[in-house]
């Protein structure tokens, strides 16, 4: 193995803050909320704002290991559980990409009962008493790896009452300080009609525009690394979770953070991402990280399924056709 994992098996948590900055020019587009707009607060430093939330980075962490082209994961990534559905033999959504995972209602509450079924007959043993943790964990590990490292909670009733719940182990979210709101705006032209009925999309239409300045911007980046060991999994599926994780978020550094049309950030530094606990900790390169999450994926094989689950199809057993893309971690 060629990460160094030592320092992280005996640390509680991997603590990084990334400065950013815009591509181009000062100004930027937090994320909005229904109802208040962009989330500014009051700090000792002055006014900081929410630029992209827990729960979106959340999907951005899983994004970088998706391949929109084949409607399947990454070549680093191949081999690790998660549960693809198919509508009329067709892709149609997976766990990787679904808000909450393993509880997704098209999984769940579709048409095809037979994942919901083996799924409460794998968590059985739980459904009265208090909950244990680690069969939890080997399940989730079984049918969704991802879950152990996002989150999840299995709100039906059926599987023990819905107490079945994990929280995340990676999260971020992107903050701004010393904020200044850079007011603008526009009017959409309407050349041929100018004075037509704007509700039905003629006319010229004047609009307001919010951004905004700041003095810093910063991705911070949290590993729960005691939640994942006390999961109570074997070491190889640990380090796999761990390697995982780092492949997430190497590759999101490595990549594009371009989160809206007005919203396209870079790292201020090109160097080494240095964690700020452990101090020091320099995040490997994203491929020095792919090299290794193979070997994990290869040694945990046995505890992850490989099978398939279609809406109407029952869920089979055993290795799937590497061909098929409706498939649980081909």
């Amino acid at each position: 193995m060629s990460v160094d994992l030592g320092l992280l098996h005996t640390s509680s948590r991997l603590l990084f803050s990334v400065p950013l900055r815009p591509v181009q020019g000062q100004r930027f587009q937090p994320t909005g909320f229904p109802g208040l707009g962009a989330a500014t607060f009051q700090t000792r430093a002055g006014v900081s704002l929410l630029v992209e939330s827990a729960q979106s980075m959340a999907n951005r962490l899983e994004t970088v290991c998706w391949d929109e082209g084949r409607n399947g994961p990454v070549d680093a990534v191949n081999g690790v559980s998660h549960v693809t559905i198919t509508r009329s033999g067709k892709f149609f959504t997976d766990t990787m990409l679904e808000a909450h995972r393993l509880n997704s209602p098209y999984l769940l509450e579709g048409a095809n009962k037979s994942f919901a079924k083996q799924l409460k007959a794998d968590l059985g043993e739980l459904g009265d008493g208090p909950i244990d943790r680690r069969r939890l964990a080997e399940v989730l590990l079984k049918y969704d790896a991802g879950s152990l490292i996002h989150g999840v909670f299995l709100a039906k009733k059926e599987l023990a009452g819905g107490r079945l719940r994990v929280a995340r182990a990676l999260s971020a979210f992107i903050e701004a300080d010393g904020v200044s709101t850079a007011a603008s705006g526009g009017v959409k032209n309407d050349h041929v009609n100018p004075q037509g009925d704007t509700k039905k999309g003629y006319g010229n239409v004047p609009f307001a525009r919010d951004e905004f300045t700041a003095e810093r911007i910063t991705l911070y980046i949290n590993l729960d690394l005691g939640l994942l060991r006390g999961y109570g999994l074997p070491k190889p599926a640990v380090t796999l979770l761990m390697l995982l994780s780092l492949y997430k978020v190497a590759a999101l550094l490595d990549g594009e953070l371009r989160l809206r049309t007005a919203c396209d950030l870079v790292r201020v530094d090109d160097g080494p991402v240095r964690a700020d606990k452990p101090r020091g900790w320099v995040l490997p390169a994203v491929g020095e990280i792919a090299g290794d999450l193979r070997g994990a994926i290869d040694a945990c094989g046995d505890l992850m399924c490989s099978a398939s689950h279609a809406y109407e199809d029952k869920l089979s057993k055993g290795k799937a056709d590497k061909s098929s893309d409706s498939a649980i971690g081909d």
